[in-house]
């Protein structure tokens, strides 16, 4: 039973939710945000000798202790003050004490942490992933390919089998971290002792020292070698295609598992087809008799020659398609189409017989082609001083 005087006082309290300015319906990060907040503004060490705003930091945290956890809160939604009367009364709300939980649940709310961080050595630490860039074929683009390729990468010491230590030897037990690789500072604030945590400088952290180290990788644990892999080069890879191979990039450390190896392929300019997507373009140059009268030509793919029909009057700059002679997609066995571009070649030397069939065509065309009135003019001229040279 509560006596007059505890009704009196409990009767007098403000209500918890009105002292940190939320609802009931806020949520418990709500309530720690705003409990931050005030506890900040009103602090006695930021307003001293203000007795108000210490007793203000009395309010704030008596409402917070009841509205941060959750059975206090649920007994306070359902029975008022009343309900948290007999657990509230046990803790000493004043600046000089704290209830259950203390300095450390303010500290968590004022600095968004604990006093202390709970780490220890680090343990495995997966290797590094790798990269190789990887040169290939238009060939070997189009049908695939097998190809042996070298990584350098550091690998676990085959002497020391990766612990850094001289065979026969073993590390020992940081004595400055006591193997937790980290080392703790303790420090008295106004809001109590509380403890920094840094990387152990003896040890770096690592929570153990190698007094003997082993030869071969001189403590390291690690020895760069150089690993010989089998790449599967897939029909239709394109530029950028990245290969992941799976554990082949850089060993662990401290007995963790190695990287990936990503090798990224690069295929060459060819010097007879440009590629476009699945598809590939060549030119062929014919004489102009074939361009004008048409017929066959042999054309070169990337399968080897093949035989392409020409119709008569082909002009320079007509396509002709070859089905199926392209590169594949990847993944896929359907090959694109290869494109033969025209180009027709004008002959700078003629033979006698060739010649006269080409006036013969041209007067047949109704064309005046070979010397001109003027050029014969000049060759007139120019046998008349030579006649006059030898005289």
């Amino acid at each position: 039973m509560s006596s007059r005087g505890d009704l009196g006082n409990l009767a007098s309290k403000r209500d918890y939710y009105e002292v940190l300015g939320v609802t009931q319906t806020s949520s418990a990060d709500e309530i720690k945000g705003a409990y931050r907040r005030l506890a900040r503004q009103h602090h006695p060490d930021v307003n001293p000798g203000d007795g108000d705003a210490e007793n203000r930091f009395k309010e704030i945290n008596e409402a917070y202790e009841v509205l941060s956890d959750s059975s206090k809160r649920a007994r306070y939604d359902r029975y008022g003050h009343a309900g948290v009367n007999s657990s509230a009364s046990q803790s000493d709300f004043g600046f000089g004490g704290f209830g259950a939980g203390g300095f450390t649940d303010i500290f968590d709310a004022i600095f968004g942490g604990g006093r202390e961080s709970r780490g220890g050595a680090p343990g495995p630490e997966r290797g590094a992933d790798l990269r190789y860039d990887l040169q290939v074929t238009l060939e070997e683009a189009t049908f695939g390919a097998e190809k042996r390729i070298n990584v350098p990468r550091l690998e676990a010491c085959e002497k020391c089998k990766g612990s850094g230590a001289r065979e026969g030897t073993t590390a020992i037990v940081c004595p400055t971290c006591k193997g937790q690789g980290q080392v703790r500072t303790s420090q008295n604030t106004f809001l109590g002792s509380f403890t920094t945590v840094t990387t152990c400088p003896r040890c770096s952290g690592e929570g153990s020292l190698v007094q003997d180290p082993c030869p071969r990788c001189r403590g390291e644990g690690r020895e760069r070698k150089t690993h010989e892999l089998t790449v599967q080069i897939p029909r239709g890879v394109e530029s950028g295609t990245r290969i992941r191979y799976s554990g082949q990039g850089e060993g662990g450390t401290r007995g963790g598992s190695p990287g990936d190896l990503y090798v990224v392929v690069f295929v060459q300019q060819h010097p007879i087809f440009d590629r476009q997507g699945r598809d590939v373009i060549c030119e062929v140059t014919i004489s102009f008799a074939k361009a004008a009268l048409g017929g066959r030509i042999e054309v070169p793919t990337l399968d080897g020659k093949e035989t392409l029909h020409l119709p008569e009057g082909t002009q320079p700059g007509d396509v002709f398609r070859v089905p199926g002679k392209g590169l594949p997609e990847m993944g896929r066995q359907h090959r694109g189409d290869q494109h033969v571009l025209i180009q027709v070649a004008t002959p700078t030397h003629l033979n006698e017989r060739q010649r006269k069939a080409l006036l013969e065509f041209a007067a047949a065309s109704g064309e005046e082609v070979g010397e001109t009135e003027e050029s014969s003019l000049f060759e007139k001229v120019k046998n008349i001083f030579a006649g006059k040279r030898k005289e």
